[in-house]
């Protein structure tokens, strides 16, 4: 049997609460994200934060990098002063997953950030961030009722990774977030538009993707399967040089 390609994935650490336990320190993934790695065929391992320093290593043994949504990036790391609605974020996290982010563009590893995993891939490339994007669309279309995800549709671009990926006109997304990505990090490009002009995904050389929505949190498998293909492909490739 051929071995599954092993596709890593970030995660937070946080306090949580279970059982007869009111706050234990916990690494912290919505099972979504590992489920629907393994529907896709990869076999899903959790990153939880550790030294940048060990970045390089841990990409040396998985086939592919997902860089899981959450608190908002800390914006001195593009140079911002805190916007009033930027949350507290995870500093320990930041540091982690930008490490990994550089290892793994640096490896030519396939990686596919998600919501705050593609924006933290434009601002490991130079980019910056609308700290609330209600703030320059004008609404909150963007963000569900408390405790769910929202729906929108986006465009994406034809002749992109994306658009190979997700031929259609219009792709109908769940969503759950108040950022976006502003300026453009070095090797990006726009991959898809919400209709009020919000960047919706974002690609750079190889298979590196960023989308701002949740795919996890729908049925439409394409995004994960082809990040799934794509590591096994290299991981093939890999196995023949060796």
């Amino acid at each position: 049997m051929t071995p599954r390609p092993v596709i890593g994935i970030s995660t937070s650490v946080l306090d949580a609460a279970w059982g007869r336990w009111d706050s234990i320190r916990t690494v912290l993934l919505a099972e979504r994200y590992p489920s629907v790695v393994q529907a896709a065929g990869g076999l899903a391992v959790l990153l939880p934060p550790d030294a940048a320093e060990h970045a390089a290593d841990a990409v040396a043994r998985i086939d592919a990098l997902v860089i899981a949504g959450g608190a908002d990036v800390d914006p001195a790391r593009y140079g911002a002063a805190r916007h009033p609605e930027t949350d507290g974020g995870e500093p320990e996290r930041d540091v982690w997953e930008s490490a990994l982010l550089r290892a793994a563009l640096a490896a030519e590893l396939p990686v596919l950030g998600i919501c705050r995993g593609m924006q933290l891939l434009n601002v490991v490339r130079g980019g910056t961030l609308l700290q609330h994007l209600p703030d320059v669309v004008g609404h909150q279309g963007h963000i569900g009722a408390p405790g769910t995800y929202g729906r929108h549709p986006v465009r994406p671009v034809p002749g992109t990774l994306l658009g190979e990926l997700l031929p259609d006109p219009s792709v109908d997304v769940p969503t759950y977030h108040h950022q976006a990505v502003d300026r453009l990090g070095q090797g990006l490009s726009v991959s898809a538009w919400a209709e009020d002009g919000t960047v919706e995904a974002i690609e750079g050389a190889g298979f590196t993707l960023g989308v701002q929505w949740h795919p996890e949190q729908g049925d439409d498998l394409r995004l994960m399967t082809a990040l799934v293909r794509t590591a096994a492909a290299v991981r093939a490739q890999a196995a023949v040089t060796a």
